[in-house]
């Protein structure tokens, strides 16, 4: 028996929102005050750093569970299976609904919850629970499902990354330019095809690190400090990653017996472009190697950092064909690798 993800389905937000989109903004620093430079050199400065052109965000109407089933609803359908034969439906968020307009998170029932109402999934033995595991959630609601799985105690489950960062952004921080929306989802099951997950990793490094992305309140001070917004320390998360997720990359790979040779895409978590190729230049350091032309697809220029969502959304689109010049061929070996909030890290091995 393998474990394999046998259908992916992701929901793009159509609304598209451009970097001269914040010329107007106000930018000011954490104390409050206004930045030296003009919004044309931020916004310069921050596409040259994240490589981000563009992002998406969703309809006023859509909230993180809306978009969480839609996304579920074309893996489903993907997958050609009946979906009251799915035995755990596994969300990954870390803000939950939150409607356009207010300002408090709904998260009773579940994300999972609402998601399975929306299917009319009728089984009352299709479990759903959420994961909060920051950004590397999806990949972790992946290895929960394999070792479900594994253990005998389910045989398919639904696992979906979905978030609308749009809704927790701080209009004054220059950070909300990084974020957007978006969900993925996967259905993965027993099967006896070969590949499937061949090795993961988690870790969660908690000591120093456990505030390095967290909720504050705005940098307008004349601003409600009752409201909170997604904050992060831009920098230490960097060297945090990129110390970091090399080490647990090789080891995953490593732990699957695959050499790095075998390795045809690797898909990292879409949150800043020159830190995700930072983060690979060192991984095939490791091993001695440089890093061969296009194995790492990208679509944070154009979709942002849509936390949990940015992994599977972007390995649907290259398996569907929607990445220009990207593809994935059955019996390729890749790695999936995340970093996010907690701060947590984890990696797969996966062959195709």
């Amino acid at each position: 028996m393998n474990i394999k993800i046998t259908g992916t389905g992701s929901y793009i937000p159509s609304q598209v929102t451009a970097n001269s989109s914040f010329s107007k903004h106000e930018f000011l620093n954490a104390d409050g005050s206004p930045f030296k430079h003009a919004n044309e050199v931020i916004i310069q400065k921050f596409k040259a750093i994240t490589g981000i052109e563009q992002r998406r965000y969703v309809n006023d109407q859509y909230t993180t569970s809306d978009i969480a089933f839609f996304a579920a609803e074309k893996a489903i359908e993907d997958a050609k299976i009946d979906k009251e034969t799915i035995d755990y439906i596994i969300v990954a968020h870390n803000f939950g609904d939150i409607k356009k307009g207010t300002i408090q998170s709904d998260m009773v029932p579940s994300i999972a919850s609402r998601v399975k109402h929306s299917l009319k999934i009728k089984n009352p033995r299709c479990v759903g629970y959420d994961v909060l595991f920051g950004c590397p959630g999806w990949i972790e609601g992946v290895v929960q499902a394999h070792a479900f799985i594994k253990a005998g105690i389910a045989k398919r489950c639904l696992v979906i990354g979905a978030e609308t960062l749009s809704r927790v952004v701080d209009d004054h921080d220059r950070d909300s330019m990084i974020y957007s929306d978006g969900a993925g989802a996967t259905i993965i099951e027993a099967t006896e095809e070969e590949g499937g997950i061949k090795s993961h990793l988690s870790a969660t490094h908690a000591h120093d690190e456990a505030y390095y992305l967290f909720n504050g309140c705005s940098y307008n001070k004349d601003a409600d400090q009752d409201t909170k917004y997604i904050k992060m320390y831009g920098r230490k998360i960097y060297e945090f990653a990129v110390t970091h997720v090399p080490k647990a990359m090789k080891e995953c790979l490593d732990k699957s017996g695959y050499g790095i040779d075998d390795v045809k895409k690797v898909f990292i978590h879409q949150a800043n472009e020159k830190m995700d190729e930072a983060i690979l230049q060192r991984f095939y350091k490791l091993y001695d190697k440089t890093i061969p032309e296009g194995i790492m697809p990208m679509t944070i220029q154009e979709l942002g950092n849509s936390s949990v969502a940015t992994i599977p959304t972007l390995f649907d689109s290259v398996k569907k064909g929607m990445v220009k010049n990207q593809e994935v061929h059955k019996g390729d070996v890749v790695i999936f690798a995340s970093v996010g909030a907690g701060m947590n890290i984890n990696a797969l091995v996966y062959k195709i």
